[in-house]
């Protein structure tokens, strides 16, 4: 994994919370990324993000230790669908642009093939999220079907969201 020279990951911590939900509420209050509701508060988002096992959160953090982004993954289905991964990712607002996702989403890969998952499922990628879209088929995914209108926009509509996979 080649991260930018300033971006180290890390396993998140509670304390990590408070500087990830800023940037999650601001994520999901966009309404143009996920499907989460609106006006969570933060102990319900934070069960979301940080469910505990099975499932794992990571963190990107700049050299000064500041979060600038947000992974979390695990399996996809359980028991007999929990061969596959899948995972989801933030990165503040501020953080955009930097390599920060992709140094996540290489994280989540290299881990969940490491943790012996046969393959990652993402199942909601929301298609006019072209960077991500971008982003997960540079790291090798392929989008394998599209659910239309799947997606309530907030300022588009309703729009597709795509199922993208990659074997590991």
């Amino acid at each position: 994994m080649l991260y930018p020279p300033d971006v180290q990951i890390r396993e998140a911590t509670a304390d990590d919370w408070a500087e990830i939900h800023p940037f999650f509420a601001s994520t999901v209050e966009a309404g143009e990324t996920y499907a989460y509701p609106d006006g969570l508060t933060s102990v319900e988002a934070r069960a979301l993000w940080m469910p505990g096992a099975p499932d794992r959160c990571v963190v990107a953090v700049g050299d000064d230790g500041t979060v600038l982004g947000s992974a979390k993954y695990g399996p996809n289905r359980p028991a007999r669908g929990s061969h596959v991964g899948t995972a989801s990712f933030m990165v503040s607002p501020a953080s955009r642009g930097r390599g920060v996702g992709r140094a996540l989403g290489e994280h989540v890969v290299d881990a969940l093939r490491a943790e012996g998952y046969a393959a990652i499922q993402f199942n909601a990628v929301v298609e006019t999220n072209t960077a991500a879209v971008r982003l997960w088929q540079a790291l090798g995914f392929t989008v394998i079907g599209t659910v239309p209108e799947a997606f309530e926009h907030r300022t588009q509509g309703r729009v597709g969201l795509h199922v993208m996979h990659r074997a590991l």
